[in-house]
């Protein structure tokens, strides 16, 4: 569709209502009042603390006792595809504990020598140190997931909850003591076209980015009475994803354009339009002009 403008952003869309110029900056913290996402563990073990189905059977047949520090571990591709794995969180376990878990002890003994061997000097500095994860997130309560990288073919990036035992790996945002509110705007259409625009990409696959995506947003404001709507409309997503006819579905089956539920999408356009409205009372016909809309606001927030 060809269209008229008088000038156009480096995004390619109207510059009207914004600085040509104007490209977003990568944030280390939220410019937009939101609370800090962070990315989950990485452990950097060469995979010898990590286990599928069968390996951690076999590893507990010769090591029960490690059954206590096996832990659920999830990065994207579990948590959108489903799948298992475990990682041996060993960060509070003591010297008396591993001397008697002689398999676990050799594990460390691996790690150790897996990272001896790397060329960073960092990975070479955290050898000594092998029942420790590179970075540590071990979250004690229930937390929102974001997949750092999401198919492109979706129309929605599917976020929703984990709860411990689940260590998160670095393949997956979160952000701790999320509420409805949170999961609303985050899973909007609004945020979506956000991201679509402004995050990065993985080969074609949408490429979540802490310091793009999620720091430099603009959130809306609203009042009690909005966010109490709004947030029943976010519940109305979680509800249809776990009807009884979806049993057994992942969230990429959920998710896929093809056999999304009927339900879903619906649940998803009504909150969409619940949004929309609090950023102004006019609809949207695009995602184009919620993107531009976005940029109006974000120009305001990166010039404070």
């Amino acid at each position: 569709m060809e269209t008229r403008h008088g000038a156009l952003t480096a995004y390619l869309f109207d510059a009207s209502a914004a600085d040509r110029q104007l490209v977003v900056r990568e944030e280390g913290r939220p410019i937009n009042g939101a609370r800090r996402i962070i990315s989950g563990s990485q452990p950097i073990d060469g995979g010898h603390l990590i286990f599928n189905a069968d390996e951690r059977d076999a590893f507990l047949s010769r090591d029960p006792a490690a059954h206590l520090f096996l832990r659920p571990f999830m990065g994207a591709e579990e948590y959108l595809n489903g799948g298992q794995r475990w990682i041996l969180a060993l960060h509070d376990v003591g010297p008396a504990q591993l001397k008697q878990m002689p398999h676990v002890r050799d594990r460390l003994r691996l790690v150790r020598e897996f990272r001896q061997q790397s060329r960073r000097a960092s990975t070479i500095a955290i050898a000594e140190t092998p029942s420790k994860f590179n970075v540590t997130v071990v979250p004690d309560a229930p937390f929102l997931a974001i997949p750092e990288v999401s198919s492109e073919r979706r129309d929605y990036i599917p976020i929703g909850w984990l709860e411990p035992p689940v260590i998160p790996s670095n393949k997956l945002r979160l952000l701790p003591d999320a509420t409805l509110w949170d999961f609303a705007l985050l899973t909007s259409r609004m945020h979506m076209a956000w991201s679509i625009q402004v995050g990065g990409r993985l080969k074609s696959d949408y490429q979540y980015s802490i310091g793009l995506n999620y720091n430099c947003f603009p959130w809306p404001d609203a009042t009690p009475i909005q966010r109490t709507h709004v947030e029943a409309f976010a519940q109305a997503i979680l509800d249809a994803r776990t009807l009884p006819k979806n049993a057994g579905s992942t969230l990429a089956d959920l998710y896929d354009p093809d056999t999304m539920p009927i339900e879903l999408r619906r649940a998803h356009r009504d909150l969409d339009q619940a949004v929309d409205r609090l950023y102004r009372r006019a609809s949207f016909p695009s995602d184009r002009a919620r993107v531009e809309h976005l940029f109006t606001l974000y120009q305001q927030l990166a010039s404070q």
